[in-house]
């Protein structure tokens, strides 16, 4: 049974860093592309960042590229999401996904039905 809990949200202040955490279980880093997606309520959902897992190459959204670093760690099964240099527009719902298939820019454009796993949500919120 595949899982991925998400965590590490909270309230920070402009220029601050967050270290969002997803710890999965039911499947290994080598056998799924994963990454982060986050959504704003009402508005559409963006793909943060994907980790490949045929070779570890590691793709991001140009919002957050200079500012946000994806890493696994294989021994605590874990996937994290560095952020830092925050800013109030990165304030969003941010949810770690897996997908056997998509990966690279294709995991980022990819809407929520074509991925196939999702943990739930971890709030992130930037104070201006």
């Amino acid at each position: 049974d595949v899982q991925l809990q998400a965590s590490g949200g909270g309230l920070v202040q402009a220029g601050g860093s967050l270290r969002l955490s997803c710890v999965v279980s039911g499947f290994s880093f080598d056998e799924y592309n994963v990454g982060w997606f986050r959504q704003v309520p009402g508005k559409g959902l963006e793909g943060v960042s994907c980790i490949a897992y045929t070779d570890n190459s590691t793709a991001y959204a140009d919002s957050v590229k200079g500012r946000f670093t994806s890493t696994i760690d294989n021994a605590k099964r874990t996937l994290y999401l560095q952020m830092d240099n925050l800013k109030p527009e990165d304030t969003a719902v941010y949810y770690c996904a897996a997908d056997g298939f998509h990966r690279g820019n294709r995991f980022l454009t990819s809407r929520r039905l074509q991925i196939r796993y999702w943990g739930q949500g971890t709030q992130v919120t930037v104070s201006s």
